[in-house]
């Protein structure tokens, strides 16, 4: 290993009091306890076309984790959150909530899927219908909500409101809360980022339920769930049909297409050099400066960061 990724965390296996069980996604590792309480470790994977790459990303999680922290607080007089404890800048404790089996997609522009969708000449995405006219990277009249699946391995699938209530994966009654929180999370997290000179393109919410509640799981208003178009100069560029600037993790799925990667079979994965490691760290720091009310402080903890990690969930589970 090289000084850069002795700096990333790329997997932990903790063994804390009470623990039940362990499942590991492509950058959580989530650990379950006995008290129906989980640790979420964000860890500095990163993952592009369903694959984990083989490289991880210096402070990726706690950026992502800081992000997430901070819009769970500010979003949390619309839903209650499954969030209950940042005990360390990796690291969340929560609500074990039993998780609906559908993500809720939530578009406030013609771009990334549904800008592939509708070029082929298709003009219903999801059950929803796409007025004709639009060009990509065009806001929508209203933000249209596109779930998918929910899939435990390989990739999400589209489906429709129709869809969700024919196969039983959530109710009505609680589908239409789920549309209604999704509607105004979106709007606070747009207004919030437009504060900050970023335009939220799109992004999903998960949800899940705890004692017949719903409440908001996982992470919200990241650069892994969320896209960001930068503010300045956004309708120059569309009237001109320039490329918009965004700050999200396209660049890096764009990076691995250029050296012929898109997660198909018999592909390779490309080598993935110190440059462009790095390049990927600050792209992540220039999304959290913008988002956060404080910079990030890189600070490397001497005793390593995984000890740090065990070290601050342990303290924070003896107050539970």
């Amino acid at each position: 290993m090289n000084d850069i990724d002795n700096s990333t965390v790329k997997e932990t296996n903790f063994n804390f009091p009470n623990q039940a069980g362990k499942y590991a996604g492509k950058v959580r590792d989530v650990y379950f306890l006995n008290n129906n309480l989980m640790v979420m470790v964000v860890t500095d994977r990163i993952s592009a076309f369903d694959h984990i790459l083989p490289r991880a990303i210096p402070f990726k999680g706690q950026m992502l984790n800081g992000i997430a922290a901070y819009n769970l607080q500010a979003t949390e007089d619309i839903v209650p959150n499954w969030m209950l404890s940042q005990p360390d800048p990796n690291v969340m404790i929560g609500r074990k909530c039993e998780p609906y089996k559908v993500e809720m997609v939530i578009r406030g522009y013609l771009t990334g899927h549904a800008w592939r969708t509708y070029k082929t000449g298709e003009r219903t995405l999801c059950g929803v219908k796409m007025p004709d006219g639009m060009k990509e990277n065009d806001p929508f009249p209203t933000p249209i909500i596109t779930p998918t699946t929910k899939a435990e391995v390989g990739h999400d699938e589209d489906i429709s409101r129709e869809e969700i209530l024919a196969q039983g994966l959530v109710n009505e009654a609680d589908y239409t809360q789920l549309e209604n929180y999704t509607r105004r999370l979106f709007e606070r997290g747009a207004n919030l980022a437009f504060e900050k000179g970023l335009i939220l393109v799109d992004t999903k919410y998960e949800f899940g339920t705890f004692e017949n509640i719903i409440y908001l799981i996982d992470e919200i208003h990241t650069p892994d769930s969320s896209r960001f178009f930068y503010k300045d100069g956004f309708q120059e560029r569309q009237d001109k049909g320039a490329k918009q600037k965004q700050l999200s993790k396209e660049f890096v799925r764009e990076w691995l297409m250029e050296h012929e990667f898109q997660g198909k079979d018999g592909q390779q994965m490309p080598h993935m050099p110190d440059d462009f490691i790095l390049s990927v760290s600050k792209r992540y720091a220039e999304l959290y400066n913008f988002l956060m009310p404080d910079e990030i402080k890189f600070d490397k903890p001497q005793e390593g960061i995984v000890q740090r990690i065990e070290k601050n969930v342990l303290a924070a589970l003896e107050m539970f």
